[in-house]
This record gives C-alpha cells, structure tokens and sequence, in this order.
C-alpha cells in the first residue's frame, strides 16, 4: 500500500489495477515468477531476487518502470543473472533509436543474454506505451523477423529483457 500512497500524492494512480483490475498497486515477482506478480504477505529472504514493476497513469498517459533487486546477498548465478539483464538493457539501448527495426533492439538482447549462458523469455518482452499500457509496437528480446516496426522520434517503448537461468520456457501460474 505504499505504493499507492506514493502514487496519490503524485496524482497519479495504478495503471494495472486501473487498465486490467490487478489486484495490486504494483507488480512485485519473487525468484522465478518472472512478470505480473501479485503483491501478499510472501517474507522475503536472504538471496531472493525481486523484481518490482510500477505502471502508473497520470493525467491520461502511461509510465512504465521495472527494476529486479537483490535481498543481500545473492548466489553467484543470480548475480550473473542479474548483471546479464542489465547488459542486455544497455545494448538495446544502442538500437532503440531513430531508424532502427525493433528487431534490432530483440537481437541485441538475445546475443548477450545467449553470450552470457542464459535465456530469453520469449513470449515476454517490451512494448508501445502511452494512452494505456500495452501499445504498438511489441519489443521482443529475441530476433524475431516478424518485428518490423521501425522506430520513430517521438515514439515511447518500453525494453524490458526479460531473462532466465533455465531453459526460458515459461507458464501462466
């Protein structure tokens, strides 16, 4: 409920709970939940891995935010793990630009997350924001041929590698 609070005194108000009725202010996932979890009473420990995303709306747009954390110490994987999503971001970052194919921003994801043993989440990625939250164009974290859409000044995107240890494969709990 902080969250809402800090969202109130902005003026502003949860967009998941607004947009699609989630049952929480913010997403918050815990280890191999990787998206969309639901906020509880779950005690965190020692070497999670917490991954917090606010979407908020304010004055009839969308923002987007999300940063996984470690709670103290964590295993060396984990801290590999969380230091590959962070490359990844960076080098999308180049490529979401001006001119450049989305594809571009899921290749570049996927060479360094494969570079570095992991794997892409590949049902799950980035997209357009603005009015509400899900826009045009998907971002994926993989070179997916099918991602044309061309980068324009003024478009907002949001690029979320989404990564993991395992095999990538993922399911709706």
């Amino acid at each position: 409920e902080a969250g809402a609070e800090v969202m109130r005194t902005a003026g502003a108000r949860s967009a998941p709970a607004t947009v699609y009725n989630f049952p929480g202010n913010n997403c918050i996932s815990v280890n191999d939940e990787a998206v969309h979890g639901i906020p509880g009473t779950r005690v965190l420990r020692e070497g999670d891995l917490v991954k917090l995303d606010v979407t908020i709306e304010k004055d009839g747009f969308m923002a987007d935010a999300a940063v996984t954390v470690p709670v103290g110490k964590v295993s060396e994987e984990k801290q590999q793990l969380l230091d590959c999503a962070e490359r990844a971001f960076h080098k999308a970052m180049l490529v979401a630009r001006d001119g450049f194919r989305v594809f571009e921003i899921g290749r570049a994801v996927e060479r360094e997350v494969r570079k570095s043993g992991f794997s892409v989440i590949r049902e799950l990625g980035g997209h357009g924001i603005g009015r509400t939250i899900h826009e045009e164009p998907r971002v994926p974290n993989f070179a997916d041929s099918t991602a044309t859409a061309v980068l324009s000044e003024g478009m907002v995107i949001t690029v979320e590698p989404i990564i993991a240890a395992g095999s990538g494969e993922s399911y709706v709990a």
